[in-house]
């Protein structure tokens, strides 16, 4: 199932959203395009657990340089997609100051979840997956009933579907927690996508109290 737009209309211009597409856009073009090579930026700029348990305050801003690299066009197209799908309605609710710190904090625990189960770890995790799992959390809890536009593979049949955001994302943090633990399928950050939605809909209702 690939979600394309939610019917759940905003209030405000999604200004933050927008701007963190770009910016994780022009990141990755920046990116690939670097003669050092994707590797090594990787290795300088992603989140690597054993370097953060050993050297906390230097390899500290890695947890934020990490949730604006991607690993391929592929990785920046389905987080970006999710951001705007989900990211508008968030963004609308809290206010655009709230937002960022809302995604920056869901980003941080997520990527805590990542490191707890993985402290010995020396490969880098690189993504906003986390932040945007912590959206999606939020979402979850604020509009379970809210329809989104699926599109739907059947076999041979591909057909589009309205589906309420409450199977959908059921379905999306099932498969994770899956993943992770289950069949615990390796190159993928898991736990990190865990971590964001649990933290996410945890901490959606006290910032939006703090609106109030």
């Amino acid at each position: 199932m690939i979600p394309l737009k939610d019917e759940n209309p905003t209030k405000n211009f999604p200004l933050i959203t927008i701007i963190f597409i770009a910016s994780n856009t022009l990141i990755f073009l920046y990116q690939v395009s670097q003669p050092m090579g994707v590797i090594t930026t990787f290795e300088t700029f992603g989140l690597i657990p054993v370097h953060l348990i050993e050297s906390p305050i230097s390899t500290y801003p890695t947890i934020y340089s990490s949730m604006f690299l991607h690993s391929g066009i592929g990785h920046l197209a389905g987080n970006m997609l999710y951001l705007w799908i989900f990211g508008n309605n968030i963004e609308d609710t809290l206010g655009k100051f709230r937002f960022i710190i809302f995604y920056l904090i869901c980003g941080t625990l997520a990527s805590l979840g990542h490191i707890l189960t993985d402290l010995h770890s020396d490969i880098p995790m690189v993504g906003a997956s986390g932040a945007i799992s912590g959206i999606l959390g939020a979402y979850l809890v604020l509009f379970p009933f809210a329809r989104v536009k699926t599109l739907v593979f059947l076999g041979f049949l591909i057909t589009i579907v309205r589906i309420p955001a409450v199977i959908l994302l059921a379905i999306w943090i099932l498969i994770q927690v899956f993943s992770g633990v289950v069949s615990g399928d390796g190159g993928v950050a898991w736990f990190a996508h865990i971590g964001g939605f649990v933290a996410g809909m945890i901490l959606i209702l006290p910032f939006q109290d703090l609106k109030n």
